[in-house]
């Protein structure tokens, strides 16, 4: 797999590189990750300069915390000298927009294998067109090539309303199968996966709640707007008390002298199977990498 092994992605912070700022603020956030945009958040008048920012704003990175460069798409006037940039900045990772063919996330890896600067940059890529949700199986499956270095999606909510006229309402019902799709894509493909943006950051109750239904899907975290999101992500997206008190149990007890190279055992009158060992050191894993 390409991406590192249980590195926590709860809260995942778009930062506009033309945003002064809030680049300020950046070693100062408890987000896992952030990701500098030059897409969206950057006016075109602005492209030139928000590029320029880059080195840096990497610069001054703070250890231990993912940093990821959201490029323009490659097919277009930016998106080249964009990649560029970012490689030389030397990312965690490098964020695809318009990902609709398994074909532009290898070209893309391509280019980062071509440059002798880019090796351990990862891949990430945008769902967010109709054309995405169709191919999404065959794009997630690069996931399982770490040559691709395909290492989690990302989903665009709010192209996919602009691109499909379909109603983003509150309780996103209209969304709820496409965002299964991309859950059971992600996890056939050993991809992390990030929920898109709750947009409107001053509802609190409403962003905590879409928080606790996209964890409860299976997303991994979710990409955020303002600091302000942060703390709530990081709780809702992180392994609950009784969730890792339960893995503790079935990880001690399979270690057993007794239970020794058995398949399946019983623990509090329930069957317990070598599948729910893998799932508890995963998510002992996942709390560990939270807690360092």
């Amino acid at each position: 797999m390409n991406k590192i092994p249980d590195r926590p992605r709860r809260s995942v912070l778009y930062v506009p590189a033309s945003n002064d700022k809030a680049l300020a603020k950046i070693a100062s956030l408890a987000c896992d990750a952030v990701i500098v945009d030059l897409e969206d958040a950057v006016a075109p008048d602005a492209k030139i300069a928000a590029r320029g920012k880059l080195a840096g704003i990497f610069a001054d990175r703070r250890p231990g915390r993912e940093m990821v460069v959201r490029i323009n798409a490659l097919s277009g006037e930016w998106g080249a000298a964009d990649l560029a940039a970012a490689i030389a900045c030397r990312p965690d990772a490098i964020l695809l927009p318009k990902v609709e063919t398994a074909r532009d996330v290898l070209e893309a890896g391509d280019a980062l294998d071509d440059d002798a600067v880019a090796d351990g940059i990862g891949l990430w890529a945008m769902v967010e067109t109709p054309k995405a949700l169709m191919n999404i199986g065959a794009i997630a499956e690069l996931g399982r090539d770490p040559a691709s270095r395909l290492a989690c999606f990302v989903a665009g909510t709010n192209d996919l309303a602009k691109e499909t006229g379909v109603a983003a309402t509150p309780d996103r019902r209209y969304f709820l199968p496409w965002l299964m799709q991309m859950v059971l894509a992600a996890r056939a493909g050993g991809l992390d996966l990030l929920d898109g943006v709750f947009n409107d950051f001053r509802d609190a109750d409403g962003f905590a709640h879409e928080c606790a239904e996209a964890a409860a899907m299976g997303f991994d975290g979710k990409t955020l707007i303002h600091p302000a999101q942060i703390e709530t992500a990081n709780a809702a997206f992180a392994p609950s008390p009784g969730a890792l008190a339960e893995a503790r149990a079935v990880r001690d007890a399979f270690a057993l002298p007794e239970n020794a190279g058995k398949g399946v055992i019983a623990l509090d009158g329930r069957m317990v199977e070598r599948l729910h060992l893998a799932q508890a050191e995963k998510l002992l894993a996942k709390a560990a990498a939270i807690a360092t």
